[in-house]
């Protein structure tokens, strides 16, 4: 089930990708920007949980000195 969620995150920035690129491309309608827009909207939530959800097992799982403590999880910039 976890490569299932997994293969859900990838399809829905892969998605995700797309409707940013077709909508930067200039040639879609007014509607069907809106559209992309709804459905980017969508997808950003999904990700967006999925990648919090993430955060929460790695903050559950740093192992530190034998015992797992918890840790907020940094990202490097």
């Amino acid at each position: 089930m976890a490569e299932k969620k997994s293969v859900d995150f990838e399809k829905s920035l892969g998605r995700l990708e797309e409707l940013v690129e077709q909508m930067e491309g200039g040639e879609l309608s007014l509607e069907e920007m809106i559209r992309h827009f709804e459905e980017g909207s969508k997808l950003v939530e999904v990700c967006t949980k999925k990648l919090n959800e993430v955060e929460q097992k790695i903050d559950k799982l740093v192992k530190k000195d034998g015992d797992l403590k918890e840790e907020p999880f940094e990202v490097e910039e």
